[in-house]
């Protein structure tokens, strides 16, 4: 089963439909329990960095744990800002510290929010990002994550300068841009997590 942990930060609605799409089995929760018992675990996020840490206080814990047992975890578009050490979006704020590294805004000369659709360029091999390369995914965001290890970004787009979007590290994967609204690609990067094996 994939939950989607609902801490009143995410489109709920629009990741649903993505994985509804595949024909995936999903529930979104915010009961405790049945994250917990979760083998797939999906973070989508909207809004600002430090008000999404103090929602996910209550699942904190979990995540971690879950993300220690190696089983797969998807963090998209914030959901991936969270799962680094800090932002400078929200200073003095802990991130989950899942990859260590830093958020940081975007760089003067280009447009804010990054806003559209842009091309990935697969730098690492990634499973979530099999059978996919230079294929077009939607963005919007304003903040970009920076990693302390540069072996963890599976893919970048150019953006004035290269933009971090995706990450992996084990079953821990994340995407800046939202699959669930990039077509037939991002419904594959969301087959490719379902079809993670435990």
């Amino acid at each position: 089963m994939i939950t989607i942990i609902d801490y009143k930060s995410g489109n709920l609605k629009s990741i649903s439909n993505g994985f509804k799409k595949i024909g995936a089995d999903f529930q979104i929760t915010d009961d405790k329990d049945l994250i917990a018992d979760s083998d797939y675990l999906v973070l989508p996020g909207v809004g600002a960095f430090g008000s999404a840490m103090e929602n996910l206080k209550p699942f904190e814990d979990i995540i971690h744990e879950h993300v220690n047992d190696d089983k797969p975890f998807l963090g998209i578009c914030l959901g991936q800002q969270v799962l680094m050490s800090s932002s400078e979006e929200s200073p003095g704020v802990k991130g989950l510290d899942l990859f260590k590294g830093h958020v940081e805004l975007l760089w003067e000369g280009v447009k804010i929010p990054h806003m559209g659709w842009n091309q990935l360029k697969v730098c690492n091999d990634s499973p979530i990002l099999e059978g996919i390369d230079k294929e077009f995914f939607y963005f919007v965001h304003s903040y970009h994550v920076v990693p302390d290890d540069e072996n963890i970004i599976a893919g970048t787009c150019d953006y004035g300068g290269d933009v971090v979007a995706s990450l992996n590290r084990n079953n821990l994967f994340s995407t800046q841009f939202h699959p669930e609204k990039s077509g037939i690609a991002g419904l594959k990067i969301l087959k490719n997590f379902t079809n993670l094996e435990i």
